[in-house]
């Protein structure tokens, strides 16, 4: 390396030390792979001001040059009508011009804000500007404005616990209500069946017969019969004069998670972890039909009297619509992001409820249309929910908080957290069901602190103790 090496051209090469060879190396790699013609030009100040000044003529024009008060007063005395579009501020408008021949946009005195009469009913067409900005006005003000067409929602009194029932040695999983709205039923992961008395609390009976907890109950309204289903992959019926199990249904491979009755025929519906909703002849024990097409577990099921006459909802995210005669599905919904561990059938409307992670929405039926979501997001896993013909819908979570919306604008009034027996981890301050009594007055809550929360209205609250307060949405969401 010491001695110059002889070119081809025999001219000897100048030696170079290491380091300088590397930094040539490094500025060509530079120059070949970083090269500046990529990068964007520098903002040149000649022309942004043009472009500047282009849009401040076309957006500002018509209001740049503004008559004067004289031209002002000048134009008050005149009769001819005039098309002059007022821009109101906060100050009294009666010296404001009402009649004149200019056709520019006159700025009106300040006036203090107030809701004006519009000309067209439920259409508000008054043009506002920012207060104080006489000679300068935003475009913003000369837009219409429209009246929110989201509904009022309807005022609905708090809901308060007053009673707490102890009994079961497992997490209370299910809910059903006897038709005659006398008792009601719970399952639990203890194992059993406990049927409590809906008036006073007392413990009634207790069913035991199956071997892992009981996730579905079902009270018939034509026979005197229980249904239940649980973890140990059996669904067995319960004659409540004998209190003992008169049939079984075979047929899940798996945890049955939810059940429900049709209401006119003497049919059972069960969804479990197979991922399949079976239907069920309650006589024959016959297994009618397997409602396969969802890819994750079936948690919620409702029956209702016309086509759809069955929906569910799974883990894998869809509600499906059954034809529960040719056994094939109507229709899916797609729209939510989560599993859909609830639904709530409304006891009036033709519209249903379904609860996910990532927010709560109300569906039309028979269609299935989305109508819209609810106006708040719980922000946990929801478990259950139910709605009654007054339009309360609850919804309860994992993390123990029990939300109250009006059902028919999505309204949230009132948010509850429930409070775990002593004893228990504030980890089980969880509810896993509930469900409202026939007359829609009684709220029943199943935890997994083993206990059983009654709720109704607090009769003493009024409008003004409790007032609704209510924002209507900006944005509407389609989906």
């Amino acid at each position: 390396m010491a001695m110059a090496a002889a070119s081809a051209g025999g001219e000897p090469v100048e030696p170079q030390s290491l380091k300088k060879l590397s930094l040539k190396s490094l500025r060509r790699s530079l120059d070949l792979f970083a090269p500046t013609h990529s990068l964007p030009f520098a903002p040149d100040a000649e022309s942004k001001r043009i472009r500047v000044s282009c849009k401040v003529n076309a957006e500002y024009g018509a209001v740049k040059n503004l008559p004067t008060d004289q031209g002002r007063a000048q134009g008050k005395g005149a009769a001819a009508p005039s098309n002059a579009l007022a821009l109101l501020g906060t100050q009294d408008t009666k010296d404001a011009p009402r009649e004149g021949t200019s056709n520019a946009i006159i700025p009106a005195p300040l006036m203090l804000p107030k809701a004006p009469e519009s000309a067209v009913p439920g259409k508000n067409t008054t043009v506002l500007s920012i207060p104080g900005s006489s000679d300068r006005f935003s475009t913003s003000a000369l837009m219409e404005r429209l009246p929110s067409r989201w509904p009022k929602p309807v005022w609905h009194a708090p809901w308060k616990n007053y009673r707490v029932i102890s009994g079961h040695l497992g997490w209370v999983r299910s809910i059903a209500f006897d038709p005659g709205n006398e008792w009601f039923c719970t399952g639990s992961a203890d194992r059993t069946i406990k049927i409590w008395d809906l008036a006073s609390g007392m413990l009634k009976l207790t069913l035991t017969g199956h071997i892992e907890q009981v996730r579905g109950l079902a009270v018939s309204q034509r026979h005197t019969y229980l249904f239940s289903a649980g973890d140990d992959k059996q669904v067995k019926c319960w004659d409540l004069e004998q209190n003992k199990v008169i049939r079984s249904y075979h047929g899940h491979l798996s945890g049955v998670y939810c059940l429900a009755l049709h209401p006119t025929i003497d049919v059972l519906l069960t969804g479990g972890r197979d991922s399949v909703c079976r239907v069920w002849d309650i006589r024959t024990k016959a297994h009618v039909s397997a409602l396969t097409g969802h890819d994750n577990t079936v948690c919620s099921v409702f029956a209702r009297p016309t086509d759809p006459q069955v929906v569910t909802g799974s883990h894998d995210t869809t509600i499906k619509f059954w034809d529960l005669v040719a056994g094939k599905t109507m229709c899916t919904l797609t729209h939510h992001k989560k599993s859909v561990r609830a639904m709530a059938l409304h006891p009036k409307e033709k519209s249903f409820a379904s609860a996910s992670a990532d927010n709560i929405k109300k569906w039309s039926l028979p269609k299935g249309e989305f109508l819209h979501n609810m106006l708040s997001q719980q922000k946990t896993i929801l478990n259950a929910m139910a709605v009654n013909e007054d339009g309360v819908l609850a919804t309860a979570g994992d993390n123990g908080s029990m939300w109250f919306w009006d059902w028919k604008s999505g309204h949230n009034f009132q948010q509850e957290q429930t409070i775990v027996q002593p004893g228990s981890l504030e980890s089980e301050a969880c509810i896993y069901a509930l469900s409202y009594d026939n007359s829609g007055s009684r709220l029943v809550t199943c935890e997994a602190d083993k206990t059983i929360k009654m709720w109704k209205e607090d009769l003493t609250a009024t409008p003004e103790t409790h007032p609704v307060n209510f924002k209507p949405p900006k944005d509407i969401r389609r989906y």
